[in-house]
């Protein structure tokens, strides 16, 4: 069929393009499928040239067409299937215009193509699977569309797939194909705004999805979504349990709409952009209220005026706030962003967010816990929320994560930090190569003794930062290797802090509570609330860790204990990867010193954490 159409678009132009190349031809084909350009963009393109390369929207290499890019200039018309004669053709882009029809299954047999955009159109039918056979494609954009009928399995298997997979805002049913858990975790997907039902399949990168890849989706449940498959679902299925916008109405609705409807909808929407200007006004009366302030944490005001405006103009049951000025993230683009599970723990999910320009940001979303001796009054609740959240925003130093804002709902909260790159100094010690790669981080190499130290020192004056100059004495409460991040220069910075204050119940519990790991890093009096001296300890074991190089694990401080009482030689306990060090034996042992101090088992007679800092920085070179 396509060779036939082919031959009576050659017969029809020979006569008047004998010199227009195959390319320039198959673009004709194109510009014939379209019956509207108001821009008239497409007049460049004549049947007189000898090649299409200087025709607007087209760009070429060595004579041969590579891209095509006509987007938002409101085109209507269809695809024909003579594009698939574009044999050197990798960027395909046409997104919103007013294409309609089916996809034709003919593009599946461009396979040069690299980017494929079609999104913000009127597409409609199912998806071909010819689409599968495209193996160079990078970037997948449907998105706004009407296409129909189930996921196509197909595409989880593109070999090169790495870019963007985005298929929302279409009228897809049925389940998702367990295929898509082989799709890499590199990829950003979002199947939002469809209709589709049933569990997320709990298989491979689909681990690693956040919330907003599904969100929109009523009938959808399971991990990520807050909805489990055993209980019913509401009419919505928001991302980060916050609306979500709708799927555009399609242009039959919008042609059966009255004209009665035109005045109404100026006045909400003349409403809606007077309430985004006092919100916006009553905004910036908060931040410049809460700007004053001393020293590393600042005073906090006995009176807030801020608080008053929020109340009187704002939702009271919904807060979006940033605690760094330069922080100007809409809540809306972080919503609509892709996310990626890259931590669990009792306090929550950790999401990397991709958010514009390629920039990325951690989200932590916090863990509902039993209320324990929190506030029963909502309005209580929240307060203290905003509160605690905005002590830890007030906390900075080079060693500490930086939280940029805060989200509270009575059923959801967010903490949104920046994001560090390098993995974790678990992964680091233990040679967990694969998290860091799921994680963004790149392959990791054992530390180096000089290396290990410097984290160390630097996580102790992130912590003694923590515990000295706050005046409301902030706790971790839960530090571990795991929470100490690297950058590329594995600058660490410890995460995490201040995380069982912000949540209900106010965090702590049994050591019988803790998961194996975790409750190595607990110290013996473990208690809630936490305390600064169960920081100490807790960076004792850390420190254990680094030098030993072996897993926290519960024992692991008697077993040093009982080596120094035995005084077993330095390379039984130490990390094996070091004894090529030699230079560094001193300096192991002084941090073996230092760590037995701080885990001894009476909270008093462990050191403050500025006096292990103080021991640490004494320890180097010549020491």
């Amino acid at each position: 069929m396509v060779k036939v159409a082919w031959a009576l678009l050659l017969f029809s132009v020979a006569s008047q393009a004998a010199a227009l190349t195959t390319d320039g031809l198959s673009l004709l084909a194109l510009k014939a499928a379209i019956s509207l350009d108001p821009y008239r963009i497409l007049d460049s393109w004549l049947d007189s040239d000898d090649e299409p390369c200087a025709w607007r929207g087209v760009s070429c290499q060595s004579g041969r067409v590579t891209a095509v890019s006509l987007a938002n200039i409101s085109l209507e018309g269809y695809l024909p299937s003579e594009l698939s004669l574009l044999s050197s053709l990798e960027i395909l882009s046409l997104p919103h215009n007013r294409f309609f029809g089916q996809i034709p299954s003919a593009i599946g047999e461009i396979r040069s193509l690299v980017s494929l955009d079609l999104s913000n159109n009127d597409f409609s039918g199912p998806v071909p699977s010819e689409i599968a056979g495209l193996e160079s494609l990078v970037s997948l954009d449907l998105s706004s569309n009407q296409l129909n009928g189930s996921l196509p399995p197909e595409i989880a298997a593109l070999p090169q797939l790495s870019g963007v997979l985005n298929l929302s805002c279409n009228l897809f049913t049925g389940q998702i194909p367990s295929a898509y858990g082989d799709i890499p975790v590199a990829v950003s997907l979002d199947l939002r705004q469809n209709q589709l039902s049933g569990e997320i399949p709990q298989v491979g990168s689909l681990l690693n999805q956040g919330p907003t890849a599904f969100a929109g989706n009523p009938a959808l449940c399971g991990f990520p979504l807050k909805y489990a498959c055993d209980q019913p679902v509401a009419n919505s299925n928001p991302s980060f349990n916050v609306r979500s916008p709708s799927p555009r109405s399609t242009a039959e609705e919008r042609q059966r709409r009255p004209v009665a409807m035109i005045p109404i909808l100026a006045v909400i929407i003349i409403a809606a952009l007077v309430s985004v200007i006092v919100l916006q006004w009553q905004f910036r009366r908060r931040r410049v209220a809460s700007a004053g302030g001393n020293g590393i944490f600042g005073k906090k005001q006995k009176s807030s005026p801020a608080w008053n405006d929020r109340r009187e103009g704002q939702n009271p049951e919904e807060i979006y706030m940033a605690v760094d000025e330069s922080f100007d993230l809409e809540l809306e683009e972080l919503l609509r962003a892709s996310a990626y599970v890259i931590g669990k723990s009792r306090g929550g999910i950790v999401y990397k967010v991709v958010v514009s320009r390629g920039s990325a940001l951690a989200v932590r979303r916090l863990s509902e816990i039993d209320e324990g001796n929190g506030p029963d009054d909502p309005c209580r609740r929240r307060r203290t929320f905003e509160a605690e959240a905005a002590a830890i925003g007030r906390a900075r130093h080079p060693n500490l994560v930086q939280l940029r804002a805060y989200y509270y709902a009575p059923d959801e909260k967010l903490l949104i930090y920046d994001y560090i790159p390098n993995g974790n100094l678990f992964m680091a010690l233990h040679g967990e190569q694969q998290a860091a790669a799921a994680a963004g981080g790149p392959t990791l190499t054992p530390l180096t003794w000089a290396a290990r130290l410097a984290i160390l020192k630097g996580v102790g004056r992130g912590l003694a930062c923590l515990h000295d100059y706050s005046p409301r004495k902030l706790v971790h409460g839960s530090l571990k290797s795991s929470k100490i991040l690297l950058d590329e220069e594995l600058r660490p910075y410890v995460s995490g802090f201040g995380i069982a204050q912000v949540q209900r119940g106010g965090g702590g519990g049994s050591k019988q509570q803790l998961a194996a790991a975790e409750a190595a890093y607990a110290a013996p009096e473990m208690r809630s609330p936490p305390t600064q001296r169960g920081d100490v300890y807790a960076f004792g074991v850390v420190m254990m860790e680094v030098a030993t190089g072996r897993r926290p694990e519960s024992g692991m401080v008697e077993s040093v204990r009982l080596s120094f009482k035995e005084a077993r030689p330095l390379s039984e306990l130490v990390d094996p990867a070091l004894l090529n060090e030699v230079h560094a034996k001193r300096e192991v042992l002084a941090v073996f010193h230092i760590a037995l101090g701080c885990t001894e088992a009476d909270p008093e007679a462990r050191p403050r954490m500025r006096t292990v800092v103080d021991g640490l920085e004494r320890i180097g070179p010549g020491s």
